[in-house]
């Protein structure tokens, strides 16, 4: 499923250690309507991966479009809801920690892309959770060869 495609993605980020967090990681709210910050542990690698995923699936996002996103209704009490976008500084982030990671570049137009090598690495993760009997035999003929 898309969901555990992208949960896996944000293991893959944590373990190679290739994204660095920010110093402030622990104390950011993800947008102005929000009273406190993710409680998760490892959320910043899943927002990376949903990230990731958004400009997989539709090329030339930039950071408003991102905000916007990931926004959400500012409830204010008695008055109505309305929307509110989210932070932009660490999907700032999340994108600039990516094209030094060699995943991500700049489109002439605006926006971000994925690259060759970085939709190589998406494809190979949603491949290994689409066909697990076909990664596993390949990780025994791996195996196998070093032997």
């Amino acid at each position: 499923s898309t969901q555990s495609t992208w949960a896996r993605y944000a293991r893959y980020l944590k373990k190679t250690g290739k994204m660095e967090l920010p110093h402030y990681v622990d104390y950011i709210k993800t947008g102005t309507f929000k009273e406190l910050a993710p409680k998760h542990h490892d959320w910043f690698y899943y927002r990376a991966a949903a990230i990731a995923r958004r400009i997989y699936m539709k090329p030339g996002k930039g950071i408003n479009r991102l905000r916007r996103d990931f926004g959400g209704a500012d409830r204010r009490g008695t008055k109505p809801t309305r929307f509110c976008v989210g932070s932009g500084a660490h999907l700032r982030y999340i994108l600039q920690q990516f094209e030094k990671m060699g995943i991500m570049q700049k489109t002439p137009k605006g926006g971000r892309k994925v690259t060759r090598a970085g939709m190589r690495d998406l494809d190979l993760m949603s491949q290994q959770i689409a066909y697990p009997r076909l990664h596993r035999a390949k990780l025994k003929r791996q195996r196998k060869s070093a032997l």
